[in-house]
C-alpha cells in the first residue's frame, strides 16, 4: 500500500483567518457568536462551541450587545445594518478574496452592468455577494443555465471562490453570446484552483482516492466530482469514523485530498488509521497461510497416490513434532531468560524466542521479574521462521487478547464506564493511551475541551477516559478525555444551579461588558448584573465602574433554572454614597471634581457618580462675579475645599476661592492689602462724615438758639398790662329768674 498526500490540505487562508479572529475576540469578550457556522465541519464547530464561540443562523437569536463574527463567506450590507440596529458588534472576518468580489459587483452594478454570479444558489458566499449588487444579480451554476439568460447590453460576470475553473470557463463562453459587452472576473480562489488541480493529478495516478471534508461543503463536493471523473474508487468522508477498510487492497495507491473546511488534524487522523492498516496488512499471515495450506494439500495428494515407502529416522522424528503457523496460540515452557529475551520450548523442532518488546504491553516490565525457567506460558506465533531458523513469539498479543475479551464481557455498558488510562506516545492526530493493558487512540480533538497545542504533555500522565468507539475487527478502541471533562463540567454546573440561593453572596469574575450590563462568571455560570444594579447612581456604561477580568462580590437577586438565567446585584453590596460622605469628604479637605451643572446661584461639582457638591457663587472666584460662567464652565475640573457636609440633607458646600488663596499666597496678600486700603478709605470717609455731621449739628443748634433768642426779644417788645379782674355779683340763676318753664 502506498499513500500519496496532496500538498494543499487543512484550512484555507480565509477559514483559518476567520477562526483566528473568532478566537481572538473570544479571549477579549469571554463568549462570541458567529453569523452562521464558521466552517462546514461538525467536529470543528463543536470544538469552537466548547471554547465559547457559538454559531447562530439568525441575528435575532443573538443577545443584544454581543459580539458577532461575520464568517469568511461574508454577508450583505442589509445583514450588517441589521447587526447595528439590534445593538450587535460585528467583527468582519470576510475572506479578502470574497471581499474583492463584493467591491467588484458594487462598483459595476453602480455603472449599470447586470451582475451574473457563477456559483451555487443559496450558498452563504453567493448570498453575500448578491447582497452587494445594487440591482440584484442572476445566479447560474452551469452553461445550461447561462443559455437561459435574457439578452442584455452589459454584463459583469464573477465566480464563487470555490467554483470549478473548467466549468467557469465553459459558462463564460455561453454568457458572452447572451450580451453585448461582457466583463469577466475570474474570482476563483488560488488555493481552490490548486486543490482541484492536485485532485485531478492524483486521481489520474492513484487506484483509490479519499476525499476528506464536510458533506455539506461545496468545495469538498467539487473535489469529489473531479476525483470521480478520473478514478473509479473514490470515498468521501467527513471524519475517520466513516472510513471503510474492507474494500482497501494492500496493493492500492491511495491519494488523499481535503476540503478547505477540513482541519489538518482530521486528515492526519485518517492517514494514521491507513498507516496502521498498512502495518497490519504487511504483517498479516494470510499469504503465508495460503502457501502452507497449499503445501499441505500437495503432501496429502502425494501420500494418497504414492506407494508406501520406508521412512528415515529424521522423517519419523519430524512426524512427532507439532505443526505451527503464524497467528497460532500455543503453550510452552520457559527454557532461558537472557537480556530480556525469553526462550520458550513449544515442542517444535526449534525453540521460540520472545523479544523484549513482545513480552508485555508495558515496556517497563522486566521479564525476569514475571516468569522464571520452567514456567508454562501462552504465546502467539508471530513468524514460523524469522530467516535465521528461529520462531518469533509474542506473549504481549496473548495478554492483549485476554484483556480485550475481559473488556468486551460487558460490551453493552462499556461506553458508559470511566476508565483510568496512561498516555503512552504521540501519534499523528492524537495520543496512544493504555487502558488496563489495551492500547486506545485518543484523537487530539478529544483530549480536552480546549484546543491542545502540545499533545506530548499528556505522555506519562494519568487520564480518565471514556470509550466512544470500538472496532472489533481490528481490536481497536477510540477513547475521549473531553467527554469526561464535559460530563464533569455539566455535573458541576447542575450542582451549582442547585446551590444557587437568592439573597446569597458569591464571588465572580467580570467576563463581558455590554450596554445593558455586565456578565459575571460565578463558577461556571454567567450571571447578569444589569446596568441599574452596578452603582447607586446613574451609570452611562458598565465600563465606567467595572472592567473585564475584575474579581467582584455580587448578590444573587433572582434565579431562573428553566431559562438558565441568573440576575446579580453589585451595588447592593456597596455602601450607599451619602452614608460615608462625612468620612470621605471631611470639612477642610481638598477635593477635585468636574463641573456638571451651572445655576444662577452657583455650580454643582461631581465628586463621584452619585455625590455632587455646590460651590456658591460667592465662593467661585477670589473676586466678586456677576455670572458663574465668568470663572468656570460645565466640564471643567476644579479643586475645592469642603466647607460643610450634611449627609441627611445630602448637601456638601464647597469653596473654590479658599483653594485658590491657599495655593496662591501672593493673591491672598494682594487681596489683604486691597481690603486694608478699602477699610482705611472707609474709615476716613466715616470720620469725615462724622465730623460733617457734628458740624451740621452745631450749626443747627446755633441757628435754633438764634431763632429762640429772636422769639424771646419779640415777646419782650410786645408785652402790655392786663386790667384787674373784677368780682361778679350776679349769678346765672338770677339772670333766668323771670322765665317760666313748662313741663
Amino acid at each position: 500500500m502506498r499513500l500519496v498526500i496532496a500538498d494543499n490540505i487543512g484550512f484555507c487562508f480565509g477559514v483559518d483567518r476567520a477562526i483566528e479572529m473568532a478566537r481572538s475576540e473570544r479571549e477579549k469578550q469571554g463568549k462570541v457568536y458567529t453569523y452562521g457556522e464558521l466552517i462546514h465541519n461538525s467536529d470543528v464547530i463543536e470544538e469552537l462551541k466548547n471554547e465559547g464561540i457559538i454559531p447562530a443562523e439568525r441575528l435575532e437569536d443573538i443577545p443584544g450587545g454581543s459580539t458577532v463574527i461575520i464568517r469568511s463567506h461574508g454577508a450583505g450590507p442589509k445583514e450588517l445594518d441589521e447587526c447595528k440596529r439590534r445593538g450587535l458588534r460585528p467583527v468582519d472576518a470576510t475572506c479578502p478574496f470574497v471581499k474583492r468580489i463584493h467591491n467588484i459587483v458594487s462598483e459595476y452594478g453602480e455603472k449599470g452592468y447586470s451582475i451574473v454570479i457563477f456559483g451555487t444558489a443559496g450558498h452563504p458566499e453567493v448570498r453575500g455577494i448578491e447582497g452587494w449588487s445594487p440591482n440584484g444579480a442572476r445566479i447560474i451554476a452551469d452553461p445550461i443555465q447561462a443559455a437561459e439568460l435574457e439578452y442584455v447590453d452589459k454584463v459583469c460576470l464573477v465566480s464563487q471562490t470555490t467554483a470549478n475553473a473548467a466549468e467557469f470557463a465553459n459558462t463564460e463562453a455561453v454568457v458572452r453570446e447572451r450580451c453585448g459587452e461582457l466583463i469577466t472576473f475570474n474570482t476563483i480562489c488560488n488555493t481552490t484552483g490548486l486543490r482541484q488541480q492536485e485532485a485531478e493529478e492524483l486521481s489520474k495516478k492513484c487506484s483509490r482516492m479519499i476525499v476528506v471534508g464536510g458533506h455539506h461543503s461545496a468545495n469538498t463536493k467539487k473535489l469529489y466530482a473531479i476525483c470521480k471523473k478520473y478514478c473509479k474508487n473514490v470515498d468521501s468522508i467527513a471524519k475517520v469514523d466513516e472510513l471503510t477498510l474492507e474494500n482497501i487492497d494492500i496493493n492500492d495507491i491511495i491519494g488523499f485530498v481535503g476540503g478547505a473546511s477540513t482541519p489538518k488534524w482530521i486528515i492526519l487522523e485518517v492517514i494514521e488509521r491507513m498507516s496502521e492498516l498498512e502495518k497490519t496488512m504487511a504483517a498479516s499471515p494470510v499469504e503465508e497461510n495460503v502457501e502452507a495450506v497449499a503445501a499441505a494439500a500437495v503432501q496429502e495428494s502425494v501420500a494418497e497416490n504414492a506407494e508406501p515407502a520406508e521412512l528415515s529416522f529424521e522423517e519419523v522424528f519430524e512426524k512427532t513434532l507439532v505443526r505451527i503457523r503464524n497467528g497460532q496460540i500455543i503453550k510452552g515452557s520457559v527454557v532461558q531468560i537472557v537480556d530480556g529475551e525469553v526462550c520458550v520450548n513449544i515442542g517444535y523442532k526449534s525453540d521460540g524466542f520472545i523479544p523484549r518488546n513482545e513480552f508485555s504491553s508495558d515496556a517497563e516490565v522486566d521479564p525476569a521479574e514475571v516468569v522464571k525457567v520452567g514456567d508454562e506460558i501462552e504465546v502467539e506465533v508471530i513468524k514460523v521462521n524469522d530467516g535465521e531458523g528461529n520462531v518469533l513469539l509474542s506473549r504481549k498479543n496473548v495478554e492483549s487478547k485476554k484483556l480485550w475479551d475481559n473488556l468486551m464481557q460487558d460490551e453493552e455498558n462499556l461506553q458508559d464506564k470511566v476508565f483510568d488510562a496512561v498516555g503512552k506516545e504521540v501519534v499523528k492526530g492524537g495520543l496512544i493511551a493504555n487502558i488496563n493493558g489495551i492500547r486506545a487512540f485518543v484523537p487530539a480533538s478529544q483530549l480536552s475541551t480546549k484546543y491542545v497545542e502540545n499533545i506530548a504533555e499528556f505522555v506519562g500522565k494519568e487520564l480518565k477516559v471514556k470509550v466512544i468507539e470500538i472496532d472489533k475487527s481490528r481490536k481497536r478502541i477510540v477513547a475521549s478525555r473531553k467527554a469526561i471533562m464535559q460530563a464533569e463540567a455539566e455535573a458541576a454546573k447542575k450542582e451549582l444551579w442547585t446551590n444557587l440561593e437568592v439573597g446569597s453572596k458569591v464571588n465572580g469574575v467580570v467576563r463581558r461588558l455590554t450596554d445593558f450590563g455586565a456578565f459575571v462568571d460565578i463558577g461556571g455560570i454567567d450571571g447578569l448584573v444589569h446596568v441599574t444594579d452596578i452603582a447607586w447612581g446613574r451609570v452611562k456604561h458598565p465600563s465606567d465602574v467595572l472592567s473585564i477580568g475584575q474579581e467582584i462580590e455580587v448578590l444573587i437577586r433572582d434565579v431562573d433554572v428553566e431559562k438558565q438565567r441568573v440576575s446579580l446585584g453589585y451595588k447592593q453590596l456597596q455602601p450607599k454614597p451619602w452614608t460615608m460622605a462625612a468620612e470621605k469628604y471631611p470639612v477642610g479637605a481638598i477635593v477635585e471634581g468636574k463641573v456638571v451643572r451651572i445655576v444662577s446661584f452657583g455650580a454643582f461639582v461631581a465628586l463621584e457618580p452619585t455625590i455632587d457638591g455646590l460651590i456658591h457663587i460667592s465662593q467661585v472666584g477670589v473676586k466678586r462675579i456677576e455670572k458663574v460662567e465668568d470663572e468656570i464652565n460645565v466640564g471643567d475640573v476644579v479643586r475645592c475645599k469642603v466647607l460643610d457636609v450634611n449627609p441627611e440633607a445630602k448637601r456638601i458646600s464647597l469653596s473654590r476661592r479658599d483653594v485658590i488663596l491657599e495655593e496662591n499666597p501672593e493673591i491672598a496678600e494682594q487681596l489683604a492689602a486691597e481690603k486694608a486700603e478699602r477699610e482705611r478709605v472707609a474709615a476716613e470717609r466715616a470720620a469725615e462724615r462724622a465730623a460733617a455731621a457734628e458740624a451740621a449739628k452745631a450749626a443747627n443748634e446755633a441757628r435754633e438758639a438764634e431763632r429762640a433768642e429772636r422769639r424771646r426779644q419779640r415777646r419782650e417788645e410786645n408785652e402790655y398790662d392786663l386790667p384787674p379782674v373784677e368780682k361778679a355779683t350776679t349769678s346765672l340763676a338770677d339772670k333766668f329768674a323771670g322765665f317760666k318753664f313748662e313741663d
